[in-house]
């Protein structure tokens, strides 16, 4: 069969998702059982895969939506238990102090602090995080969950203390004849062999300029769709007049970011990067530089005219989150908690803390929480594996910081008693869709080996893309890498799947192929923004089901804005050597950022 068949084929589980999901506006929860049910016939009619491993790559699927699952209910029930205590209440006069404007709070939490958290844990906690601090804070829930999706992108490629470079392009790239050879004939030798970490670091560099050139407008973004969506003049001008410190924050972030990949490596990025990038706007913030003027602070409007979708569903006895923070205030006010701002604070800090060093190798924490394993090697007979580290998950970490914070706040027995039963039950309402995304998931990843002889599906798909567009692939490259992430929820996986892929594409074009394995990592990185299973479990988080596909409309152009700007950026590099630096990459590039600052600049004069 054509090579441009057996792409469409491929292609056709994430078309169904978009047509019921994103264009009919489904719930996940209904439209992900029919993209499960058409990956699992095509892969058993079409590509002829034997029947026990699709049904071992189900299983797998719900052994990792379970853990997904776990880290979720952890997440909500860190936030409740900060809810019955009053540490929420005394957190959001905290941010008050700093600046009573949630354009300034949004930049600090989801940008920053955000940034800082998928440092050190990666895989989706930032959301379980930061969204439901700003909810916390009197955020809508759709407004929290938008802002922590969109936020997903910059910081991504070096989540986890670099695991998607550490981890998913080392895996993709080792053992392969093609890049031993390339790599020792370009200086990367070390002792007659590969020197692979000098390879990683050098792309890891190159993956961090282009976020750095690219995620500068992510914070500016990020206030300007809030106060168009969800302000009550639904206007873009007011994220707009935000611009200086929207600017500013970025460049605090993303400037050390490049540096310490330049000179530190793949692994501290977006942790280091973050934090300095927090201690220089909070200085910011205390002398009044580049922040709006005081007579212009927005607000999101009176709670009772909200739109009744932006604080999601109530069910099974649970209010919505901002209603149930609202709530939480009240009995507070009754019963005044005696908590200082660092004893409210104090559960987030130890989760921070407890994330970063999990996750440090070198630390005996780390060893100790991944020596309990649960296994199933050749799961039915096939080749797939599932390892789980319970101890290792963010969830468990929630989970302990939850029952500190019983101590450390002085609480009753009956207020975390009220914080578990309505995570329960969130939780629960969370799991209709996970049940069927991660299964379709791993069928579709584990779509090899069958009687009709095709690669798998996301390979049979890139494939078919770089036949159709030959020397412009590095233009393509990050759509690939996106389109990765958005379907295994990972940019580790998506990397691990693609990188060697890329490299050869490069390659067999003649240009750098480490250009092209960055523009995978970047673009496998911004397709976490629209990925269908971080939306539904940061929506979970909040209380926010059923409008998956709303979210991912909305979020779809940054991640587009992401994608197109790193293929112009990409093009322009790996060309300028043959054709010099003005090329149709570089064209396009001006052409993007032309066309963004004179949007920015009808939208102020509309306004």
């Amino acid at each position: 069969m054509h090579t441009a068949w057996i792409a469409l084929l491929s292609f056709t589980p994430i078309l169904v998702v978009m047509i019921l999901l994103v264009a009919l506006r489904w719930p996940a929860s209904r439209a992900m059982p029919f993209s499960y049910l058409s990956a699992v016939a095509l892969v058993l009619g079409v590509w002829k895969v034997p029947p026990l491993q699709v049904l071992a790559a189900s299983v797998k699927g719900l052994v990792v939506a379970a853990t997904l699952l776990f880290i979720i209910f952890g997440a909500i029930l860190l936030l409740n238990t900060l809810q019955e205590s009053g540490a929420i209440r005394v957190i959001r006069e905290g941010f008050t102090g700093l600046s009573p404007d949630p354009r300034i709070q949004v930049i600090l939490i989801a940008w920053l602090f955000g940034s800082f958290i998928e440092g050190s844990a990666g895989f989706g906690t930032p959301a379980a995080v930061a969204v439901p601090l700003l909810v916390g804070l009197g955020f809508p829930a759709m407004a929290a969950v938008l802002s922590g999706m969109i936020i997903q992108s910059t910081p991504v490629s070096f989540g986890a203390l670099g695991t998607p470079i550490l981890v998913g392009v080392q895996t993709g790239l080792s053992g392969d004849e093609t890049v031993l050879n390339w790599a020792l004939g370009n200086g990367f030798e070390v002792d007659g062999g590969l020197d692979m970490p000098a390879l990683l670091k050098e792309i890891g560099w190159r993956v961090a300029a282009l976020h750095a050139l690219i995620g500068t407008m992510i914070p500016l973004f990020l206030v300007s769709m809030m106060t168009r969506l969800f302000g009550p003049e639904r206007s873009f001008r007011a994220g707009l007049e935000c611009w200086r410190f929207a600017l500013s924050a970025s460049l605090a972030m993303t400037v050390p970011y490049v540096l310490v990949a330049r000179f530190l490596g793949p692994a501290f990025p977006s942790l280091l990067g973050s934090l300095i990038g927090l201690c220089i706007m909070i200085l910011f913030i205390r002398r009044g530089w580049a922040m709006p003027r005081r007579d212009q602070i927005w607000s999101f409007g009176p709670r009772q005219q909200w739109d009744p979708q932006w604080s999601g569903i109530a069910g099974l006895g649970q209010q919505p989150m901002g209603e149930l923070a609202q709530a939480s205030d009240s009995s507070m006010l009754e019963n005044p908690p005696r908590l200082s701002l660092f004893r409210a604070w104090l559960p987030y800090l130890c989760v921070a803390a407890l994330l970063v060093c999990s996750r440090l190798k070198s630390l005996p924490l780390a060893q100790w929480l991944r020596s309990f394993k649960i296994e199933w090697p050749h799961m039915l007979g096939s080749e797939l594996n599932v390892i789980v580290e319970p101890l290792y998950l963010p969830g468990s970490i929630f989970l302990l910081v939850s029952m500190m914070t019983f101590w450390l706040h002085r609480m009753t027995g009956g207020a975390w008693r009220r914080a578990a039963k309505a995570s329960a039950i969130t939780t629960a309402r969370a799991s209709v869709a996970l049940v069927f995304t991660v299964p379709m998931v791993q069928v579709f990843l584990n779509s090899h080996g069958g009687a009709a002889g095709w690669p798998k599906m996301p390979t049979a798909l890139a494939e078919g893309v770089a036949a159709s567009v030959g020397m412009a692939w590095p233009m393509f490259a990050p759509l690939i890498g996106g389109f990765g992430a958005f379907v295994a929820g990972s940019n580790t996986v998506s990397n691990m799947t693609f990188s060697l892929f890329q490299f050869g594409v490069g390659h067999q074009i003649g240009v750098d192929p480490l250009w092209v394995v960055a523009l995978q990592a970047v673009g496998g990185a911004a397709g976490n923004i629209v990925c269908v299973h971080n939306v539904v479990a940061a929506s979970a988080v909040v209380g926010l089901l059923g409008k998956e596909g709303k979210i991912i409309r909305l979020t779809a152009p940054v991640f587009f804005y992401y994608a197109l700007l790193a293929g112009a950026l990409g093009y322009a590099l790996v060309w300028i050597p043959q054709r010099g630096l003005f090329n149709l990459g570089s064209g396009l590039s001006c052409l993007i950022v032309g066309g963004l600052l004179c949007w920015m600049r009808a939208q102020w004069r509309r306004s």
